[in-house]
């Protein structure tokens, strides 16, 4: 069935989205029909990247832009939206983590668990190498310095779990089981694995406090591989 969406209200900051068809809300964040006739289905996720348009224009220089529609401009967030949003409080907060309401993190919701890793210590570590569940998996800063991409700590064909390593100029990735080197999309450009590529894992960047209110049972990744709830 295909859907026509509306904007229907704001749940927590988290949009709350009515299809013309049946009438049924859904949640922005998880994609979950919330109340309905449609009660319990579940949207198919498509990731997503969050790029800056330099890097994404390297990647897709064939690509196009979505145009801005004069007719709506009045209604558009000011350049500095994410700023001022920084300092809008929230109603709901979870300080037993630490964390303030508003810091920014990446969600990963794979292997039948949860976790978040701070935004601003991904990017300054450059490549946390980790878990989510029983996977490991490791985060990886491009080369703008800001965009950050996931993937499974597994290489086909290759037993066990490698270790990756920074290049030298920051570029690109090098394995400790071939030596091989891989770029930010996560594909093996040189060496013995050249044409392999790792599994993508899905990464959502949102607020602490809305990632914390719908993964109740999510752990948090500190540098010090302190587990925090």
């Amino acid at each position: 069935m295909l859907l026509t969406f509306h904007l229907a209200g704001i749940n927590n900051q988290n949009f709350l989205m009515r299809d013309e068809q049946t009438g049924t809300y859904w949640q922005q964040i998880s994609g979950m029909a919330v109340a309905g006739p449609l009660k319990g289905r579940q949207l198919t996720l498509i990731p997503a990247d969050e790029l800056t348009f330099a890097l994404w224009k390297t990647e897709q220089p064939q690509s196009t832009v979505l145009n801005d529609a004069s007719e709506y401009a009045s209604g558009y967030a000011a350049r500095d939206w994410d700023e001022r949003m920084r300092k809008t409080p929230t109603v709901l907060s979870y300080p037993e983590s630490g964390l303030q309401a508003r810091d920014l993190m990446l969600g990963i919701r794979a292997f039948g668990a949860s976790r978040a890793f701070p935004y601003e210590k991904v990017l300054a570590q450059k490549l946390v190498q980790d878990h989510v569940g029983s996977e490991a998996v490791i985060l990886v800063v491009g080369p703008d310095g800001e965009s950050v991409r996931a993937f499974r700590q597994k290489i086909p064909g290759v037993t066990g779990t490698p270790e990756f390593y920074r290049d030298a100029d920051g570029g690109f990735l090098m394995d400790s089981a071939t030596g091989s080197h891989w770029s930010f999309q996560g594909c093996a450009i040189s060496g013995k694995l050249q044409g392999a590529c790792l599994e993508r894992v899905n990464v959502v960047k949102d607020y602490w406090f809305d990632w914390r209110h719908y993964n109740a049972e999510t752990s948090v990744y500190s540098a010090q591989g302190t587990l925090l709830r």
